[in-house]
């Protein structure tokens, strides 16, 4: 399967099966393709792609994003948030979660995100602030920020590779 950058896709059950790690956002059983990703390609390893989970579950995430924002005011910091971004996605706001993103192979892209027989795309605007956010955040985590990505990428990528 041909991976188009800036597109969303669907993840098979048997990555989530070898892949084992709680802090995975893992298929849902109710028949539903949920949730869907946003996906960049790494610039470290060939065969692997970043997907960044999406969630329409606004006020969940925009209370987090208020919280880690009046966190940082509180220490006196200018306020930047680069593990939580809005955007719309086929016209629905939604919430690309970063601090959830994982790395894939090709073999475990079950298939596209496509509504009304075409595929769901970003604005330009919206893919370079996540994909210029996701990348700030994966080099703060390979330099000791570990906490800032929940799932265990280390060693999914081990298993990747």
């Amino acid at each position: 399967m041909q991976i188009n950058v800036g597109c969303f896709y669907f993840i098979k059950d048997s990555f989530f099966d070898i892949i084992d790690d709680s802090e995975l956002m893992k298929n849902k059983e109710n028949g539903n393709k949920r949730p869907c990703y946003y996906c960049f390609k790494s610039k470290e390893y060939d065969s692997i792609i970043w997907f960044i989970p999406v969630s329409t579950k606004i006020d969940k995430y925009q209370k987090i994003y208020d919280y880690k924002i009046q966190k940082q005011i509180k220490l006196g910091k200018k306020p930047s948030i680069d593990t939580i971004v809005f955007g719309d996605v086929a016209n629905t706001y939604s919430a690309f979660l970063i601090q959830n993103m994982f790395p894939v192979t090709e073999q475990y892209v079950e298939s596209q995100y496509i509504k009304n027989k075409v595929p769901i795309r970003l604005s330009n605007k919206l893919q370079t602030e996540i994909v210029d956010k996701a990348t700030k955040v994966l080099n703060l985590y390979n330099h000791g920020m570990k906490n800032i990505i929940f799932p265990n990428i280390d060693k999914i990528l081990e298993q990747l590779l």
